[in-house]
Formats: C-alpha cells, structure tokens, sequence
C-alpha cells in the first residue's frame, strides 16, 4: 500500500491540491468550494465566487461591465437577480446588450438556431443571426420605434447623460413589463446604469430614426456619465470590479480610476476584480484579454488587489456562480453597507 509523504522543505510546495470528489448531495456552492482545491479554470471560477463574497463583506462599492450577447443567450433573468438582490452596485453595459434586454422586456424573444440554417435563407426571412441564436428585424425594427416614440416626450432643451437617460426607460419599461429585466430591476433598485457606446446600438438608431423625421432634436451627454462615475469611485470606500468580456464598458470603468485623479478622493485603485472572458492577450487584445496586468501598470488595480481570471464563456460561468451566490450571500447581505444613490440630472451619491 503506497502512503502519501510530504515533500521536502521548500516555500513553494505548501498547499497540495484536493481531487473533486462526487457527493450527491452538495449544492452548487458546495461543488465551487470543493474546486477551491483544483486547478486551472475550475480553481478561478472557485475564486471568483469567493472574491465576489469577499466583495459583499467588504462593503465593496461592486461595478460590473458587461457586453456581448448575454440576453439572447438566456442571461437576462440571472443579471436581474443580482441586481434585485444589490449583490452589484453599479452597471456598465453596452448598447447592444441593453437593447436586447428592452426587447425581451417589450414581450419578445430571442430564439435558438439550427446548423442546418444558413445565412441566405434567414436573410430572406428578414432573420438577424448572433452564432446560434436569431431574432426577428421586424421586432427589432418595433423596439427602435418604440425607443424613439419614448425618446420624443423627453425635455428636448437640454442634454441627458446616458445614466439619466437609461434610468428613465427603466421607469417607463417597468410600468408596461410582465417580467422584469436588466433595464427595469436597475430602475426599482436603483442602481445606475451607463452606456459609454450608445451610439453602437439599437438605441441609438431609435433616437436617430426619429431625429431624422424631425421629432425630436435629443442629445447625450457623455461627459456627465465620466463625472458621475469619477464621483462614484471617489466617494467608495473600497471598489471592486467584475468584467463580463471586455470592449468599451470594460475600459469605461477602468478609466474611473485615471480618471479619479482630478479628484482629491482617489483611492489607488480597486481592491477586487473578476474578469470573465474568451479573449487573448496576444494578438493585441490585451484589454479584453484576461489578465489584469495592464491594471496595474496604469494604476487601475491596487497593489496585492484580489483577483480571479475565468477564461471561460460568460454563458456557463455565470449561471454557476450566481446559482451559487443563491446559496451562500445572505449571511453577508445582512450587514452590507452599499452606496444609495438619488436619481436627478446629476447623480447624489451616499458613499457607503
């Protein structure tokens, strides 16, 4: 019978590793605490549920960037529960997510594709495809009129940031809504939403469509989102960030931190940090990529910051992880301190 033996002295070889072991009877926060014990990308999805838990005990002021096509893919209900449950304190998302979320909030559908179907034919049936999933032009069509129609009751005088602006379609979701989604649990829980992108979205070309008949003459102001975020970041007592793939929201939230040094509330960087992605760092990518590395250098993590790298598609990660926070969160929500923001032209903040 051969017995396990230590190694020989060495600060490098002290915590062995912990083979999964199957256990029926474990709940899916009990499987992530076993893969704490692995390696690889089973070991940083174990970590970022754990950094993430790290994050609500800490009265961390929680951002999370998001892009991609998490709607269609099925993650709307599980981005509303974290944001119903506060276990995040900021959005920033990109147009083309909060577009999809507007339309499966206005009663519509994505839908799921066949390898048989090719690009020709669902061209023809005036079908949009994202890899496997398809939606319909017609019903996108709709939702931009129905952006634009709510566009046009708007104050035409002055600009609105898009915070602002996404806080009252929020509103105005919630009041027709049988479920809600990204855009309406934001609104009921207050939690601001910024899109630094807007311009790339289904929104946008709502706005623009109905700028075109002549119905309205809207403005964004960009740099009121910048100064509200540089506001929220100097007045947090520790931040921490979750990255669902990269791209513009990414970079938006990690500029607060350059940004923040205009403001004598700079706090070097945030504490905590969970990136979720596919991409790479070497084909020139390195800012979607999953290394934080790039952080550091310009000051945008703090130095010996938490931090877990999940490559792996947002699609399987999240379900997992937040199922888990289901299970394991409401022990620290019960002495949470979390910002409370008031909702105006410009954003009040009630640091934590």
């Amino acid at each position: 019978m051969v017995t396990q033996r230590k190694p020989k002295a060495s600060k490098y070889l002290i915590t062995p590793t912990r083979p999964v072991q199957v256990d029926r009877d474990r709940s899916v926060a009990g499987l992530l605490e076993k893969m704490e014990g692995t390696g690889f990308g089973g070991r940083q999805l174990a970590e970022a549920h754990r950094i993430w838990l790290d994050m609500l005990g800490d009265n961390t002021t929680i951002m999370v960037a998001g892009s991609g096509a998490l709607i269609p893919a099925g993650m709307r209900r599980l981005l509303a529960y974290v944001i119903k449950n506060r276990f995040v304190d900021v959005l920033v998302l990109s147009g083309s997510l909060l577009f999809h979320d507007l339309h499966e909030t206005l009663g519509r559908y994505h839908f799921q594709a066949h390898p048989t179907m090719t690009d020709a034919e669902l061209d023809s049936a005036q079908i949009s495809r994202m890899w496997d999933l398809l939606a319909s032009d017609e019903e996108y069509r709709e939702a931009n009129e129905w952006v634009g129609g709510f566009t046009n009751q708007l104050d035409q005088s002055r600009p609105y940031s898009t915070r602002e602006y996404l806080h009252l379609i929020g509103r105005e979701l919630a009041e027709i809504a049988s479920e809600d989604g990204v855009l309406t649990s934001a609104y009921k829980a207050r939690v601001p939403i910024f899109c630094p992108a807007m311009a790339d979205s289904g929104i946008a070309v709502g706005i623009a469509a109905a700028r075109f008949e002549k119905k309205n003459n809207f403005m964004f102001d960009v740099v009121q989102d910048v100064l509200d975020m540089m506001n929220i970041t100097g007045r947090a007592r520790v931040t921490g960030v979750i990255n669902l793939g990269g791209g513009t929201p990414k970079s938006f939230i990690q500029q607060t931190e350059v940004s923040s040094f205009i403001s004598k509330d700079h706090h070097h960087g945030h504490k905590y940090a969970i990136q979720i992605t596919t991409d790479t760092p070497h084909p020139g990518g390195r800012s979607n990529a999953v290394s934080f590395d790039e952080g550091l250098i310009y000051g945008k993590l703090a130095r010996g910051a938490h931090t877990a790298y999940v490559n792996c598609d947002a699609t399987i990660a999240l379900p997992i992880l937040i199922t888990a926070l289901s299970q394991t969160a409401a022990k620290y929500m019960k002495c949470r301190k979390r910002p409370n923001f008031t909702f105006q032209r410009d954003l009040i903040i009630e640091s934590v």
